[in-house]
């Protein structure tokens, strides 16, 4: 005979009550994904690098036609606060200080994997798709690709393409805007 274990599933406001109470730290490297408080693997630095660049590189291609936030929660639903690892928001004046933003905020959301790939394929960006994140990327640091979901759905994506070396991607909402695969890798 089998036994089912019980799990234990957080709300939002209740993850949020225990950084408050000390029982999580601010700093702890966690996220709430459908309701379970999951360790996030600790930064490589290629991971670090890779993020870097990508900031720098949308900050100089955007300027101040987005905000552009890195390794930052963003409110999906009641039981899930994921932390990507670069987000393009819509502008707001206060930077969103008084929330976090939701998806109907993000213009692009982009994660960035070694260890973590089949996870972040597997779990967040299916999560992604339920929560409507208009177009998520993931750049794949092994394989130097670029895998970019578009047309969500509460079943997942509808459209998948991956970009390799010499392609070049449009930035969603901004067509006078390409960044090539060469130079998220930095080559």
């Amino acid at each position: 005979m089998s036994i089912q274990l019980l799990r234990r599933k957080f709300t939002v406001e209740q993850y949020h009550k225990m950084v408050e109470s000390g029982i999580l730290a601010e700093d702890d490297r966690v996220e709430l994904i459908r309701g379970e408080i999951i360790d996030m693997s600790p930064i490589g630095t290629k991971h670090a690098a890779c993020v870097n660049r990508l900031v720098n590189l949308l900050v100089e291609l955007l300027s101040k036609r987005v905000i552009v936030a890195a390794q930052n929660p963003i409110a999906l639903n009641n039981n899930s606060e994921p932390q990507p690892d670069v987000v393009l928001l819509k502008p707001r004046d206060d930077f969103y200080a008084t929330a976090h933003p939701q998806p109907q905020d993000i213009f692009l959301l982009i994660e960035v994997a070694d260890s973590t790939i089949l996870y972040d394929r597997e779990e967040k960006i299916p999560l992604y798709a339920e929560g409507n994140i208009i177009e998520v990327w993931l750049v794949d640091i092994n394989e130097e690709i670029v895998e970019v979901y578009q047309q969500p759905t509460a079943a997942g994506y509808q459209h998948m393409q991956k970009f390799a070396s010499g392609q070049s991607l449009l930035i969603p909402c901004f067509p006078d805007v390409s960044i090539t695969v060469n130079e998220i890798f930095g080559r």
